[in-house]
């Protein structure tokens, strides 16, 4: 397939010829294991920073790398993340603020599938109903990928990085940025392409894709208190997926947004910032243009979502001892289709293509929310933090067909979130937390409309999430770490039942509600063994039980270990990482969530990975890795089945495999 792919990533090694000799730009060392846990419940991380393994191409590869993360395999990109065992509208990804979710039916493009992690400057994980200032339900937590609009320092620079591995793989990312004291204007290039890798036992996965993205800020600065801002971003793709009957052959992605921001209003009003924007997704899907079409008919869907929403946030300095934060969001989300009346397209595809018919509109939600977040500072070393959230759901479910859409049922729900976490420092290398949070979560589209949950005969109650979180860091001069526990009731848990296994370019499957209890740990740690030597680990487990049918809940992965060591010597660092995950045989078959249901037990494995990086000068690095070293054949335990449509898989209960072993070099430069 590797006529579909244009080598673009060749533009960006001429588009910066020269090599500067200095730069304001350190690039830090090689991420080994994991990011660690900053605050209680909070992970930063640097996207820029080099990543291992191999660097991530979206979203959901990039956060694979944090404690309690995992993904759900589907080909060779595009996964779902999943935290605590939890994804979907569990876990909410917020762009730069926009929260918006992908078109496809069976989740082909989650909107990490839209996210290159590269062009953002941070990315921040809150883990669990620790928060109310970025939505409802977010059970799971919420990421947040962000650019940094405060810098005030004056910058003229540009940056490139390179990557190139195995099975084609090539990526490239290109910034420039100029900054003086009332502009503030951003551009980014990227491309990433990848032929169909192989796995372990030498089977190739249909799984090549290709990726391009432009993006534009512009910022203005009256004064040093005020910003203005405007953003836009378009991206196309094309990907093949090695657990379903179709490919996705389109995934265009506009949006853009207008940001102001006002700081130190006042003694009183601290900050102020408001947000509106715009996002739409246009996908097709098909069984031939990127396949040998398989026996049958041809077959073709064209969704698409169209997201628009604001935001408005105030600070407020009540006394020295206590902020809050008061503010109110709204979205509005319209999915709509190209239907095909239930017919295959038959030879005359070409002649008579799916775009002829009229997109007709399935589902609509309207979201309007209140917050309020409190902090009190009892000392200087220790704090109460809490929130209150309410949110008024519509959403609406309408009957298609060829030439219209009538509405079909419609459901209104008042949501609440609220939470409260005690934190103190215990001395100053140690901090301890305890919370309790509470949120609710309505049904997203793909249960709606796709599992039947808003329709005559039903209409689903909110999955109602109460969780304890506990935990504490700590840092010395040798040694830095987090450890934390949670536990959670669930009460209306939205559970899928697949009913053609977890396999199926087409809607399939009911959703049913039920009871479940959720528990779980994470634990992170780096041990400086010597001024050159560090020792790296992490630690992540969830136990879940459907309590309702006295079961295991679907789709919870099993404990995942990661060591690692890294030396650092000069301008040079090596290191080593080694993942253990153990064997889960706790499953519910066919049962799970709106991305996949379990297909049986599965195995523990061992997988190896080695890096190195180069730091001849600042602003230059050359990384270097193998994956999966030794060419370990595996699978995760939340990956989706293999479809017997494509090369490599014979039944529809195989797991799609994990990556071989995987040769990576890449080289980032930063001018000035």
């Amino acid at each position: 397939m590797n006529t579909r792919h244009t080598p673009l990533c060749l533009l960006f090694a001429a588009a910066f010829p020269a090599w500067a000799q200095s730069s304001p730009t350190l690039f830090s060392e090689v991420v080994v294991t994991a990011p660690q846990m900053r605050d209680p419940l909070v992970v930063v991380n640097d996207p820029k920073a080099p990543q291992v393994p191999v660097p991530a191409n979206d979203g959901a590869s990039f956060l694979k790398n944090i404690p309690g993360f995992s993904v759900t395999r589907k080909g060779g990109t595009d996964g779902d993340p999943v935290l605590r065992g939890l994804g979907g509208s569990r876990l909410p990804i917020l762009l730069d603020g926009m929260d918006f979710h992908g078109g496809c039916g069976q989740r082909m493009d989650p909107p990490t599938a839209y996210v290159v992690p590269e062009t953002f400057d941070s990315v921040t994980v809150i883990k669990g109903p620790q928060t109310v200032a970025y939505g409802n339900g977010n059970s799971a937590g919420v990421v947040l990928f962000e650019h940094d609009r405060t810098a005030m320092q004056a910058e003229k620079s540009a940056s490139a990085s390179l990557m190139a591995g195995s099975w084609g793989r090539a990526d490239g990312v290109a910034t420039a940025k100029l900054v003086t004291d009332n502009l503030h204007l951003e551009g980014t290039l990227t491309h990433a392409e990848s032929d169909d890798y192989k796995d372990g036992a030498g089977t190739k996965v249909h799984s090549s894709y290709e990726r391009q993205s432009a993006s534009f800020q512009a910022g203005f600065r009256p004064d040093a208190s005020s910003y203005i801002g405007l953003d836009y971003i378009t991206s196309k793709a094309g990907a093949d997926y090695a657990d379903r009957s179709m490919d996705g052959v389109k995934f265009d992605r506009d949006s853009y947004g207008l940001t102001f921001e006002k700081k130190n209003l006042s003694p009183l009003v601290g900050n102020l910032s408001a947000r509106v924007y715009h996002s739409y997704i246009d996908h097709v899907m098909d069984n031939y243009t990127r396949r040998t079409k398989p026996a049958g008919n041809y077959t073709a869907s064209n969704p698409d979502r169209e997201t628009d929403g604001a935001r408005a946030a105030i600070d407020l300095n009540l006394n020295t001892q206590t902020t809050l934060k008061l503010g109110a969001d709204w979205r509005d989300d319209v999915h709509t289709l190209r239907y095909l009346n239930g017919v295959a397209m038959g030879a005359a595809t070409m002649a008579n293509p799916y775009d002829r018919y009229a997109r007709q509109k399935d589902y609509d939600s309207t979201t309007t929310g209140v917050f309020g977040e409190m902090t009190y500072r009892f000392a200087q070393d220790h704090r109460l933090i809490g929130g209150l959230r309410h949110d008024k759901w519509e959403g609406n479910r309408f009957t298609i067909n060829a030439t219209s859409s009538t509405p079909m049922v419609s459901a209104s729900r008042n949501l609440h979130a609220w939470f409260g976490r005690y934190e103190q420092e215990v001395s100053k290398a140690a901090t301890t937390y305890i919370g309790l949070g509470h949120n609710e979560r309505p049904m997203d589209y793909w249960e709606a409309a796709g599992k039947g949950g808003l329709s005559a005969t039903s209409n689903l109650n909110p999955e109602k999430t109460t969780q304890l979180d506990a935990g504490l860091l700590w840092k010395s001069e040798t040694m830095k770490g987090s450890i934390s526990a949670y536990y959670a009731k669930v009460n209306d848990y939205m559970l899928v039942t697949w009913t053609s296994g977890a396999d199926s370019g087409l809607p399939n499957g009911t959703v049913a509600s039920k009871d479940a209890t959720r528990y779980g740990t994470e634990a992170d740690i780096a041990y400086k063994l010597s001024n050159a030597l560090t020792f790296r680990g992490n630690l992540a487990y969830v136990h879940a039980d459907n309590d309702t049918d006295s079961k295991p809940l679907g789709q919870t992965p099993p404990l995942d270990v990661k060591l690692g060591l890294d030396y650092k010597t000069g301008a040079w660092t090596f290191g080593g990482m080694a993942r253990l995950v153990a064997k889960q045989d706790r499953f519910d078959l066919n049962k799970g969530n709106i991305v996949g249901g379990d297909l049986g037990a599965t195995p523990g494995f061992g997988t190896l990975a080695l890096n190195g990086s180069y730091k001849p000068k600042r602003g230059m690095l050359v990384s270097a890795g193998i994956d999966n070293l030794l060419d370990k054949a595996h699978a995760e335990h939340i990956s989706r089945t293999g479809s017997p449509d494509v090369t490599g898989y014979t039944t529809t209960n195989t797991r799609t495999n994990e990556p071989g072993r995987f040769v990576w070099v890449k080289a980032t430069l930063a001018l000035d």
